[in-house]
């Protein structure tokens, strides 16, 4: 929700992301909410699953000229933020950018030796792929 046209109020549950991209850089990023790796809150209407409540509330002041890009994991596991900065200031117009960064996420993740966002986190979490894919030259991959 923007409110008086420059405070940026945002409720995150799970692996969805917001990134505020100012002059070419990322000045704000939520973080996703996870059980354990792999493993996100999800919005449930049942008695166990996470409700609005668990949402984490932020506020960002936003400029004008502020760039504000929303994904689900499928981006943010599969494209890096400096190749949605680059995406962001190389289109001016807001559905090309879409386009843009969604055929990049779906690009990644169909390409099985990208090193995406997922897998730099999957190893560094002590989670790899079996040698003989490692062998064939695959990776873990971001889902599509």
């Amino acid at each position: 929700m923007l409110e008086r046209g420059r405070i940026l109020k945002i409720a995150n549950v799970g692996d969805c992301g917001l990134r505020v991209i100012r002059q070419g850089k990322v000045v704000f990023s939520t973080s996703p909410q996870e059980h354990y790796f792999d493993c996100p809150h999800q919005l449930s209407s049942e008695v166990v699953g996470q409700t609005y409540l668990d949402a984490v509330m932020s506020t960002v002041e936003v400029m004008e000229q502020d760039t504000i890009v929303m994904g689900s994991d499928g981006l943010f596991d599969n494209v890096f933020d400096h190749e949605i900065v680059s995406a962001v200031t190389r289109y001016s117009d807001v559905s090309e950018t879409a386009k843009a960064l969604c055929d990049l996420a779906n690009t990644h993740s169909m390409d099985p030796s990208f090193d995406s966002p997922y897998s730099v986190e999957a190893r560094a979490k002590g989670f790899d792929i079996p040698l003989w894919k490692k062998i064939l030259g695959m990776k873990l991959t971001g889902m599509a």
